[in-house]
């Protein structure tokens, strides 16, 4: 990826949350995205010489909301047909992945318990789909 991004992440995680389980929870959001879309730039490298692994290269922005924020958000996103990722409050309690795609397809949409969730997309329809929300503190 390179020159000015026309995309952006952006997370929304639930506020009342510990501190742990906001920044676990942002971790494994966005690599769902790092993994499926060509959001990574190239390697830095220090003075040195020593490398150091890419980042995205693109805007990522965290947010803080509640339960219905989140849903709103959610719903945006849908609606909007924004490629999302969610983290529902029973993964804080599975121990792999295999768990975790099976607690969240045994719940329908609607009733989906959203500790939090990330999105790209278009910077303006990311920005619609996150209005109103304040980013975290």
């Amino acid at each position: 990826m390179t020159g000015p991004a026309k995309t952006k992440i952006a997370v929304a995680v639930r506020e009342d949350l510990a501190a742990w389980q906001k920044l676990n929870m942002t971790a494994f959001l966005v690599s769902g995205i790092a993994a499926r879309f060509d959001t990574v730039g190239v390697d830095y490298a220090d003075a040195n010489g020593v490398r150091y692994l890419p980042m995205f290269g693109q805007p990522v922005l965290v947010y803080a909301a509640d339960v219905d924020q989140l849903r709103t958000v959610h719903q945006r996103a849908t609606a909007r047909e924004l490629d999302c990722a969610v983290y529902t409050d029973e993964l804080f309690t599975t121990g792999n992945d295999v768990a975790n795609r099976a607690a969240v397809r045994a719940v329908p949409t609607d009733e989906l318990k959203l500790a939090g969730l990330a999105v790209y997309g278009s910077r303006n329809a990311v920005d619609k789909t996150f209005k109103g929300l304040r980013l975290h503190p």
